[in-house]
């Protein structure tokens, strides 16, 4: 994007910031009942980029019959295909606008334009274009019956019903987007509720919603506090599913919310992903692999390589490359076209991750890197950190921080499944990586690591591949065919012939 382009389009992202702010409700733009609102902040240097409706229970209450009734009108009548075009114009109309969303979510959450831009954006138009062609192709099956006399048995999938979507910060409008695509693709309808940190894209999002020309109702947005408008979605006894991306913490209290009618749930919560490097590992491959999976997106990703298992062998030359990775990174404002990482996404999470990197050090753990972050100005800056030494018994092996700080040990000659059995010791078990010429011990590791994706030599999402966790990184498996699939209920169907 040249510069001419980028202040015309910041102009355009700037005057719809300084427009009054509503949530989509019914296919109506409503402000909250109770009138109330609260400010989204710039974490580049802690300013207030607009207010924005705090939707409370009647607001969650309103949206979900509206869904409800979408769901048992219009929206049951659209045929498959109907559904796969709109879902197919939407992402059209996330690549025309793509750089003012872009710039919206580099000001919300914090992160470079180049990430919001290069990969966000056409993230979230790919997973709606990838999920439309699913639209089509759901199908049961005509299992042979045994039962004395003639039968036809089949299965069929259905929506489950009204969906609740509460989304994480860190990936604000590819989360977003990434539950909205399979759930409009089963036939669902939706209350989605952004984090409370990065609202903007959501509520930009539910203008070319409307643009797409979804009947009212079948995406319904409230903005609020999780404690407020989150707690009420999680607990609504007319939702029939809820997915949320989050917190292990916050998993288990949506846990607690949905027993009460038993809604079907998605969970994709924390991590604490093991790094294993063998002997034998392609440096070349294994120092831009290690650094990426921790210092992306500023640490903030649930996926995030934060605990590293380096052979003794390699041990330096590869703490010596990602050193290098670490301190030559440039951290800044988003905006800025030269940033490499970008501040993290508030001061709670500031406090956050420095507490946790002042805890390592009191327990002994050493800074073998740590890059440059401008710590004396405005802005929720944390500079990339490795800590050596650490143990099992640290909180910064044993907790997710969710930001620039990766735990580094070097091994000697340990087995498989020593290696597997350090990968594992963890309550967590969202991902892992292996870096290894020897594709047979690759292949080992990944049949005994404990983990929902174990990515060997690199590598990153792709739509057909599911992902999810185990132990309390979570329940359920999000995109593929699965990740439509969990947004359907299945029936039988037995006819006497």
């Amino acid at each position: 994007m040249n510069l001419s382009v980028h202040d015309d389009v910041l102009a355009r992202a700037r005057a719809w910031l300084a427009r009054p702010k509503k949530m989509l409700i019914d296919g109506r733009w409503v402000e909250a009942e109770a009138g109330g609102a609260f400010d989204t902040i710039d974490p580049a240097d802690g300013s207030t980029l607009c207010a924005v409706p705090r939707g409370t229970a009647a607001d969650i209450e309103r949206a979900v019959a509206a869904a409800r009734k979408a769901f048992d009108g219009a929206w049951r009548k659209v045929t498959p295909a109907a559904r796969a075009a709109m879902m197919w114009k939407l992402a059209e109309l996330i690549d025309r606008d793509r750089a003012e969303l872009a710039i919206l979510e580099t000001l919300d959450n914090g992160k470079p334009l180049r990430v919001s831009l290069g990969m966000d954006v056409p993230f979230a138009a790919e997973r709606l274009r990838y999920n439309a062609g699913w639209a089509t192709k759901i199908h049961g099956e005509t299992p042979p019956v045994s039962l004395p006399g003639e039968w036809l048995g089949y299965t069929m999938r259905e929506p489950v019903g009204v969906v609740g979507h509460i989304v994480a910060w860190n990936a604000p409008l590819a989360s977003a987007v990434g539950k909205l695509a399979p759930s409009l693709a089963a036939g669902c309808t939706m209350v989605l509720k952004p984090a409370e940190q990065t609202p903007l894209t959501a509520l930009r999002l539910g203008e070319l919603i409307d643009e797409a020309g979804f009947p009212p109702g079948v995406v319904n947005i409230v903005t609020g506090y999780g404690e407020e408008a989150g707690a009420a979605l999680a607990a609504h006894g007319d939702v029939d599913k809820v997915s949320f991306t989050g917190s292990t913490e916050i998993g288990k209290i949506i846990v607690r919310a949905a027993a009460g009618n038993l809604k079907r749930l998605t969970l994709e919560l924390g991590g604490k992903s093991p790094v294993i490097v063998m002997p034998d590992a392609d440096l070349d491959k294994a120092i831009p692999g290690v650094a990426n999976g921790i210092f992306f997106n500023t640490g903030q990703v649930c996926t995030a390589g934060s605990r590293l298992f380096a052979h003794a062998a390699i041990f330096d030359d590869l703490m010596k490359g990602v050193a290098a990775r670490a301190r030559g990174l440039k951290v800044g404002a988003g905006l800025d076209p030269s940033t490499e990482i970008g501040p993290l996404v508030s001061a709670t999470q500031q406090r956050r991750v420095e507490g946790y990197i002042r805890s390592g050090l009191d327990e002994g753990a050493e800074v073998l890197a740590a890059g440059q972050a401008p710590l004396d100005g405005p802005g929720f800056f944390v500079a990339p950190t490795i800590l050596g030494r650490t143990h099992r018994e640290m909180a910064v092996r044993r907790e997710e921080i969710f930001g620039p700080v990766l735990c580094a040990v070097s091994f000697d000659d340990a087995t498989l499944d020593e290696l597997a059995a350090e990968a594992n010791d963890t309550t967590y078990g969202l991902a892992a990586s292996v870096f290894t010429s020897h594709l047979g011990a690759a292949h080992k590791l990944a049949s005994r690591i404990r983990a929902g994706t174990v990515k060997i030599n690199g590598g990153g999402l792709d739509p057909s591949l599911p992902a999810g966790g185990y132990k309390q990184s979570g329940w359920g498996r999000e995109y593929g065919r699965e990740g439509v699939e969990i947004y359907t209920e299945l029936k039988s169907v037995l006819v006497s012939l």
